[in-house]
């Protein structure tokens, strides 16, 4: 299993923006469908964003539709622009991935490859 490298996070304040980031090893050299998952204490791992390989097709959670975007800049490295962050955003931040498609993109059961998780604190 190819571990994916998660970096950003961290304590913030309700209202602000952060931006996490996710690579997967230079040694996978096909381009992966990448995802970002979040769990917040007591709940379930919940879907927030999807990017195909291509980068042209994305999909969100309608709790982050028009705050969050996720996006990828070179083959496998993605990021998850974060605003108007709020009490409720407070989780671990998973990035994962797959390398050939599989439906539901929104189930983490589909995806092969995972990040190390990543916490985000939203608090005053």
């Amino acid at each position: 299993q190819v571990p994916l490298v998660q970096s950003g996070g961290g304590l913030v304040r309700p209202g602000d923006s952060l931006t996490l980031s996710c690579a997967a090893p230079q040694s996978t050299s096909a381009s992966l469908h990448m995802a970002w998952f979040r769990q917040a204490p007591g709940k379930e791992r919940e879907f927030i964003a999807y990017i195909s390989g291509s980068g042209g097709q994305t999909m969100y959670a309608d709790s982050v539709k028009g705050r969050f975007t996720i996006s990828r800049n070179r083959m496998n490295t993605v990021h998850l622009q974060m605003r108007s962050l709020s009490l409720e955003d407070t989780a671990v931040y998973y990035c994962v991935g797959m390398k050939y498609h599989r439906n539901p993109a929104t189930s983490d059961r589909s995806y092969d490859y995972w990040g190390q998780g990543t916490q985000v604190t939203v608090s005053s």
